[in-house]
Order: structure tokens, then C-alpha cells, then sequence
């Protein structure tokens, strides 16, 4: 994998998902618990640290402000906007999203993820994006976006259409570009974005972690390396 160029974090993923495969082997009795490669081998040794994926207020502003040229820049740009509104949700949690999640203004859904229950109050701006959809084709079939269809019924049709974050992504790269910010714009630019806003504004850890529903505060932490070492560079500076 190495020699076909892939990321490290990439290679990492694909052994984690051949460990995985490894275990339900097992529990199935298709193989001798002997046959367990994972025991010496540590995937935990595939890694490296993720790149800088969060912006400051001021370049987000930038994003939820651009006026997209294109039907798929102004989607991407709404589902970024949402995504920073609704405490980082992410893209598929997101296409999956019916109206029948909207209770009592609340945004309430189960992360695809760690099958985590989120409850997260509408802000202004997640309702303005809701209601702008509101009217589509899609919005008759339950769906608040225009990603899934009622045409999407199978597992498989429905991750089929899920490929267009691709699509997304590449429209948010080029709205990047034409801002000028300092990292390659993701949809998950959004989500570690929420997190270290929230970092900076002296929300703990732990709360943050709910708000994103991650499985422990660990996996959190990750999200705010990145902004823990800039304090600590910037506290570094008043030594002198």
C-alpha cells in the first residue's frame, strides 16, 4: 500500500477494517483464535498527525458568506454552514437527516457512527437552511437535503449516492482556494472548527466530546491537538 502511494492514515483505516474482519472470524468460529495476526502487531503504529482541519471565526464567516457560482457550491456551502451550526455533524449524518429529526426546535438524531443519541438546539442559521430546502423534491420523501431520495431504498443505493461528498468536497477545495484560507476546505473543516471554537471559548473537553458524540474524550482531544499547541507556542513567547 505503501508503494501505491497511500496515505499513512489511509493504510491504517484499511488494516484496522482487515482486524475487524479478523474478529468476526473468530466469534463465527471460521478461524483458530491461533490464526490472530493482530496479537504482536499493533495498528495503533499506523499513524500519523492528522493536518490542521480547523479554522478561526473570521475564515468560517468568509465560507458561510461566499456566494457559490454553482448549484453544488451553494449546497456545499449550506452543508458546511449547517454542519458548524449543529455542533459538527458530519456529512452522512447529515444525508440522512428526515424533518421527522426536528423536535421542539432540536435537532435530535442518532450518530451512523457510535449509534450515539444527539440532541442539539437550532440555531437561527440551521433553521434558515432547513426551511430553504424545505420545498425540493426530496423534502417529499422526508429528507431534509438534497442528497437521498425516496428513489434511495437499499443499503447499497443509498451508499452509492453518499459517494457525492466527493463532489461536495472538491466544490468546498475550490471555494477555499478562491478565499485564499490557509487549509484545504472539507466538510470536516467544519466539524473540527466547531470543536476547537468551543475549545477557545473555554468549553470543556468533556462537553465538547458529547456535543460531537464521540465514544470517549479521547478521540476528542485529537481535534484539539492542533489548537492546545498553538497556546502553548504562543504562552512560550512570554518567557523572555
Amino acid at each position: 500500500m505503501l508503494k501505491q502511494g497511500l496515505a499513512i492514515n489511509t493504510i491504517g483505516t484499511r488494516i484496522r477494517h482487515l482486524r475487524a474482519v479478523f474478529n468476526m472470524a473468530i466469534e463465527h468460529h471460521v478461524i483458530d483464535k491461533e490464526c490472530y495476526p493482530f496479537h504482536s502487531y499493533k495498528v495503533s503504529k499506523i499513524s500519523q498527525s492528522p493536518p490542521k482541519r480547523a479554522m478561526c471565526k473570521g475564515d468560517i464567516q468568509r465560507v458561510i458568506e461566499y456566494k457559490g457560482k454553482t448549484d453544488m457550491e451553494m449546497l456545499a456551502i449550506d452543508l458546511f454552514t449547517f454542519s458548524y451550526f449543529t455542533a459538527g455533524i458530519n456529512f452522512i449524518d447529515m444525508a440522512m437527516l428526515k424533518h421527522d429529526n426536528i423536535v421542539d426546535g432540536k435537532l435530535c438524531y442518532i450518530r451512523a457512527k457510535t449509534k450515539k443519541q444527539i440532541i442539539i438546539p437550532l440555531q437561527e442559521k440551521s433553521k434558515e437552511i432547513i426551511s430553504h430546502y424545505s420545498n425540493g423534491s426530496e423534502s417529499s420523501s422526508g429528507y431534509i437535503f438534497p442528497i437521498l431520495s425516496a428513489y434511495h431504498k437499499s443499503e447499497m443505493q443509498k451508499a452509492n449516492r453518499l459517494q457525492v461528498l466527493a463532489k461536495i468536497n472538491r466544490a468546498l477545495k475550490h471555494i477555499g482556494e478562491e478565499l485564499g484560507l490557509p487549509i484545504k476546505l472539507t466538510t470536516y473543516v467544519a466539524r473540527h472548527s466547531f470543536a476547537t471554537v468551543l475549545k477557545r471559548a473555554g468549553v470543556s473537553t468533556s462537553i465538547i466530546s458529547e456535543s460531537l458524540g464521540h465514544s470517549s474524550e479521547k478521540i476528542t482531544q485529537i481535534y484539539l491537538d492542533s489548537f492546545e499547541k498553538s497556546q502553548i507556542d504562543e504562552a512560550m513567547k512570554h518567557l523572555e
